[in-house]
């Protein structure tokens, strides 16, 4: 197999342009066999791609990672320990951010990955309106300077160097003081502001900045509205995109129902339809 393409993310720190993403492990996609699991991850190192994606809320991912590194130890030279990376996310829930509490989900993913450091940390915050997140910032901060995470934050990136080819970038932080920083991949992750702006007067019930529904078809405490995905909260509620395409199904089925109360609802599936294929444009 032909030699797998890294890049050099900053100064110390060089990564497989193709990342292992662990999102599959967080629920949804079947049993997970722990001793498969782990070996198919040493195969993956074994022909070069050897960073991984995760985050705290990823299931098992961040201790998977872990008894990873420690089987890789077991059966390799301990420098081969310094050829992988593990990225995670932190993703705590709103709500007051003291040093205690941050502190504490950021070692527990240090022990789960066994790590001393994390190469590189993702910082998620699900609700903007609830300025909690700038406590958590200040405190991940101070982690940094612990030698723990490295972070480059609050900044947005002002310009990129290179033609065909990236060289490096130049970020621009609030104060209005720039850097430059020599790297070839841009990894983008793609954020929501949480923000109900007029909804919040419709007088919907509400469960801190979420509002509740009724989980059998999703409707709110308000005849004809319904609400699905992050902003929707009731018993059981997990925040993935796998109970986002659930609550979907279950409102649409309703909707439709209250629109064309007499028309008969039926299934179609992609792969037997003809006509939803057709749609596709699939001969």
């Amino acid at each position: 197999m032909s030699k797998i393409e890294t890049t050099q993310l900053t100064q110390d720190l060089s990564i497989c342009r193709i990342l292992n993403g662990m999102w599959q492990v967080s629920g949804g996609h079947g049993q997970i066999d722990h001793d498969s699991a782990i070996n198919q991850m040493l195969e993956y190192a074994e022909n070069g791609f050897n960073t991984w994606d995760m985050a705290d809320i990823y299931g098992p991912a961040e201790s998977l990672y872990g008894d990873f590194r420690n089987e890789l130890r077991k059966r390799k030279e301990s420098n081969e320990l310094g050829k992988i990376q593990g990225f995670t996310k932190f993703v705590p829930n709103p709500g007051p951010m003291s040093n205690s509490i941050v502190t504490h989900y950021i070692e527990e993913s240090l022990k789960k990955m066994n790590v001393n450091c994390i190469d590189l940390l993702q910082f998620h915050w699900w609700d903007y309106q609830d300025s909690s997140y700038l406590d958590a910032l200040k405190h991940l901060s101070k982690l940094q300077n612990e030698g723990k995470i490295s972070i480059k934050t609050p900044c947005q990136l002002e310009s990129v160097d290179g033609d065909k080819n990236i060289k490096s970038i130049l970020i621009k932080f609030d104060d209005g003081k720039t850097e430059k920083i020599k790297t070839d991949i841009i990894l983008s992750f793609f954020g929501l502001v949480m923000k109900l702006g007029p909804i919040a007067e419709w007088g919907l019930s509400m469960n801190k900045k979420t509002i509740e529904v009724n989980s059998e078809n999703f409707e709110t405490n308000k005849k004809g509205i319904f609400a699905v995905g992050d902003i929707c909260s009731y018993p059981g509620k997990l925040k993935l995109i796998l109970s986002g395409f659930h609550e979907v199904a279950l409102a649409s089925v309703e909707c439709f129902k209250r629109a064309r109360p007499n028309e008969k609802y039926r299934f179609e599936f992609t792969t037997s339809s003809k006509s939803i294929q057709d749609r596709l444009g699939k001969k």
